[in-house]
């Protein structure tokens, strides 16, 4: 039978480590919240601001937006189609997410993926992002 004084020593360690892992995901997720802002700025943003106004061009309304956080564009016609960028911190690393909606009649998808899987966040490039979005426009504009 094992021994309350092995219990307790166990539960001390298990408590221990378990602080010590939620301060490294702590101070992983404040790295990568600095690296996503500098990414939505030098990278994302631009991306975006360049395909909203190749859209508008090609007679296809959409709008930029940044929300705290994250960028976005919305068709001017649905507020239901959209893509966008954000950081989920929810996992461990944290990644940044791409995000698109488009409605049909009363249905709506919405498509929630890595922009680039297992990438550092400093790693993307805005390749990576026009990858994204090449890939996911199709849907909102080809009614």
């Amino acid at each position: 039978m094992i021994e309350v004084s092995e219990v307790r020593r166990r539960l001390r360690q298990a408590i221990a480590d378990g602080r010590k892992a939620a301060e490294q995901r702590h101070e992983r997720s404040q790295s990568a919240s600095t690296d996503y802002t500098r990414f939505l700025e030098m990278v994302a943003v631009p991306v975006f601001r360049i395909l909203a106004n190749v859209l508008r061009a090609e007679r296809y309304p959409f709008e930029l937006s940044t929300p705290e956080g994250s960028v976005r564009l919305s068709s001017e016609r649905s507020a239901k189609d959209f893509l966008n960028l954000v950081l989920d911190v929810s996992v461990d690393p944290p990644v940044v997410m791409g995000r698109a909606s488009h409605s049909r009649g009363g249905r709506v998808v919405l498509i929630e993926r890595p922009v680039l899987n297992g990438a550092k966040i400093t790693d993307l490039t805005d390749e990576d992002v026009i990858q994204f979005l090449m890939a996911e426009i199709v849907p909102l504009v080809e009614r």
